[in-house]
């Protein structure tokens, strides 16, 4: 068995929420005294969950709370969750950038930290400059940092730039070159967060890559957080799923991707829980009508029905067209693609509620897809992407699961009904 490189034992995380400290001087002096006799922090007790849907007066929050696991020497570990889950905190504490209110966390090796685009860069030095600071950091002598800056600036793709205040950079070009440092100076644990998802899509994968080398070749640690559940199940072999701030599945990545989906699904079941805050219109629901399974987000394969997103205009919106594409779960195909533009033209909508019905075929295999859908008017008016998964059944009993990949029909019908 590989040594543990990394233990996390009851590590919890309590902050107070709009204030500094405690907010008030005899807070702070009652939490100075418990810690000086060596008991519990008083207020401690008195902080709730890390909730985001519920209200309280509450001030104080846990936004991790008794979280326990190790990793083992070259392994990728992903961390997933929703917004607010503590992911991004629980980088900070593993990085040493805050301190653990409870618990402890032993690490045996230096560690590489991508948490924001532009962290550990001074933006008046030049990126040449950054790639010693940040190695100077990491605890790399200057012999060292030399004799990997070619190999950086080349796998960064900013040559041109390497002399220019960073300050100057574009986001991906920041993230290009962070993540160059992070990767090559040799960290004994590199923890990424969602944060290559500023970089264009070649990069992403060559980053991916880089990772998956310096975990198999290299045998470092690897911590990756990501929304790209694809990216998750490719690159990690264990993978921690947190809910509000505690450990809610620790294991394998199928175990774990299998737990958040269906939390997600439980959570939304074609309803969607939040709209833009402002805008002109949003999405409002979907389902399915016109065959006979008892759930409105199931169809059978190779028979017709009707696709229902309910859309709500705030203004009035000219030259519109409804965009929306189906794809494989994992995301590595997109199985369909079309707009309304392309066989009813462009529509108008005066504020209210409108139902847009699409009749659709799908002659593809059992399983579940992704559902996207947009209204675009000279710019997006809403972008939306269900949690509540598109399922496909076969068309009769012991018809068996059909592997290949087929074709779709093109959309024969298109309708807006003003509710």
């Amino acid at each position: 068995m590989k040594e543990d490189i990394l233990k996390v034992e009851g590590l919890s995380k309590m902050y107070k929420l709009g204030d500094i400290n405690t907010g008030t001087l005899s807070h702070d002096l009652n939490r100075w005294w418990s810690r000086m006799r060596r008991k519990e922090d008083p207020y401690q007790k008195l902080a709730a969950t890390n909730d985001r849907s519920a209200k309280s007066d509450n001030s104080y929050v846990w936004s991790l709370k008794d979280i326990n696991f190790s990793v083992a020497r070259g392994e990728v570990f992903g961390i997933v969750g929703k917004n607010g889950a503590g992911k991004s905190t629980l980088l900070k504490l593993l990085s040493k950038i805050t301190k653990p209110t409870e618990g402890t966390i032993s690490i045996d090796g230096r560690i590489g930290s991508l948490l924001e685009v532009g962290t550990g860069f001074h933006p008046d030095l030049s990126g040449r400059e950054n790639i010693f600071l940040n190695g100077a950091i990491l605890g790399m002598r200057k012999h060292e940092i030399k004799k990997r800056f070619d190999e950086i600036v080349d796998f960064s793709g900013i040559e041109r730039y390497i002399d220019t205040p960073v300050k100057r950079y574009s986001s991906g070009m920041f993230v290009r070159l962070a993540f160059a440092v992070a990767a090559h100076l040799e960290p004994e644990i590199l923890i990424i967060d969602e944060v290559l998802a500023v970089g264009d899509a070649e990069f992403q994968q060559k980053c991916l890559g880089k990772m998956r080398e310096v975990s198999q070749q290299q045998g470092r640690t690897v911590f990756f957080v990501s929304h790209n559940m694809v990216a998750v199940r490719h690159l990690c072999t264990r993978a921690l799923l947190l809910e509000q701030g505690r450990t809610s599945v620790i294991g394998s990545v199928d175990k774990v991707l299998e737990a958040y989906q269906i939390d997600q699904k439980d959570n939304e079941n074609g309803i969607r829980n939040k709209v833009p805050d402002n805008g002109r219109g949003h999405f409002l629901s979907w389902q399915l009508e016109g065959q006979t399974p008892s759930d409105p987000h199931t169809c059978y394969s190779r028979e017709d029905f009707f696709i229902l997103f309910r859309f709500c205009a705030l203004d009035t919106i000219a030259k519109c067209e409804l965009n929306f594409r189906i794809s494989s779960q994992d995301g590595t195909n997109i199985l369909f693609v079309n707009s309304s533009d392309f066989f009813g033209g462009q529509f108008h909508l005066n504020p209210g509620e409108y139902q847009f019905r699409v009749r659709m075929n799908l002659p593809v295999s059992r399983g579940k897809y992704d559902l996207d859908a947009g209204l675009f008017a000279s710019t997006w008016i809403d972008n939306w992407r269900p949690t509540t998964k598109l399922s496909v059944l076969d068309t009769f009993e012991g018809h068996g699961r059909d592997n290949s990949v087929a074709l779709l029909n093109v959309i024969t019908e298109f309708s807006i009904d003003h509710l």
